[in-house]
């Protein structure tokens, strides 16, 4: 009987359940047929002044006892005031100094942007209208600055991030790149346009090399007595196949092509960096950021959060980022990504904790 009832209770569950369904995606259809001409996103810009002020205003508070603090704000007002007034003097200054010159520069202002870069730079797209966005604005008396984080992938798609960089450069802007993690590959070909690339510690830079890789499975149709039939127009429209019987002539010509397109990536290297000893570094290897500095493959050590704090001090610095409008169907998807991530980190962090206290 119990049975009976629970079997019952799932059925009446599982058709409220499809029905509620139902009805999300019908009303999410229409929601989304309604709004399909609306813009694709939209441009944030953060002051990462203000956030660092209002970072460094907490800690202040929560540590030092109210005397102190008093004693502090009032230190503060007193340097501020000071600040003010010697900026009035160097502003009415640099005024007169730059109308007997008859030239006339303002403070510049620093623009961060982020790349996060995939096997396809599928980041490109929002890249590329923060950069058209910067460009608007910037002049030669500012800085651009990339968070670069990339382990490569598709020629092609890196070449058109590179180009995006290039625009930077050829309106005569200063660009440093910053490397937290790894630029390599197509990530080093982003970087090496910058005027300045920084690197952290141990972040993994070069990779000047290219790579190609394909599984044959010739044999195995032949093993099952499979056909294969593969037919083209041109001597090397298809040198290698995933299904045919790859020829020694089709071989070569596909390492030729990888020899013209590494060749092509040491050309790009070489434009952007001539110091760079491209015979030694263009192995297809790479190196931490110390080893790296060495080879010059990099200007500095450092991290992204030192150097923004440090230009934060004499600077008006921005975050520019294009966020995309997501869809009803990717916020769900998305959704249920992250609690099947949740369930996976949980159940590893248990299977770690019980083998840790095993052995």
């Amino acid at each position: 009987m119990l049975i009976e009832m629970l079997a019952e209770y799932g059925l009446f569950f599982a058709k409220i359940a499809t029905f509620v369904i139902a009805i999300i995606v019908i009303i999410g259809a229409v929601v989304s047929a309604g709004h399909h001409e609306e813009s694709e996103g939209r441009l944030e810009i953060k002051k990462l002044n203000r956030q660092l002020t209002q970072m460094e205003d907490a800690l202040k508070e929560a540590v030092l006892d109210e005397f102190a603090l008093k004693q502090h704000e009032k230190n503060e007002k007193q340097s501020a005031k000071k600040k003010t007034k010697e900026a009035k003097k160097k502003a009415k200054n640099s005024k007169n100094d730059a109308e007997s010159s008859g030239d006339n520069q303002n403070k510049g202002n620093v623009y961060v942007l982020d790349f996060d870069g995939d096997m396809k730079a599928s980041e490109v797209e929002s890249f590329r209208r923060e950069i058209t966005a910067v460009l608007t604005l910037a002049t030669a008396n500012d800085e651009v600055i990339v968070r670069l984080e990339s382990p490569g992938g598709l020629v092609h798609a890196y070449g058109l991030a590179a180009s995006q960089l290039a625009r930077i450069k050829t309106a005569k802007i200063p660009l440093t790149i910053c490397v937290d993690k790894v630029a390599a590959s197509g990530g080093y070909m982003m970087a090496c346009i910058a005027d300045k690339i920084l690197a952290a510690p141990f972040a993994v830079i070069g990779s000047i090399g290219v790579v190609a890789s394909l599984p044959n499975f010739n044999k195995v149709l032949k093993k099952y007595d499979v056909e294969y039939e593969l037919l083209t127009a041109g001597e090397y429209k298809r040198t290698l196949t995933m299904l045919g019987e790859n020829t020694e002539a089709g071989r070569n010509k596909f390492i030729q092509d990888l020899e013209e397109t590494h060749d092509l990536f040491k050309e790009f290297v070489s434009e952007y960096r001539p110091e760079l000893d491209i015979v030694a570094v263009a192995t297809g290897e790479t190196w931490y950021g110390q080893r790296a500095l060495a080879k010059t493959l990099i200007d500095g050590i450092s991290t992204s959060d030192e150097y923004i704090i440090e230009r934060a001090k004499d600077a008006s610095v921005y975050e520019v980022a294009f966020v995309k409008k997501k869809q009803w169907q990717e916020k769900l998807g998305l959704a249920a990504e992250a609690a099947v991530a949740n369930s996976v980190d949980k159940l590893l962090s248990k299977a770690l904790h019980h083998w840790n206290n095993k052995f």
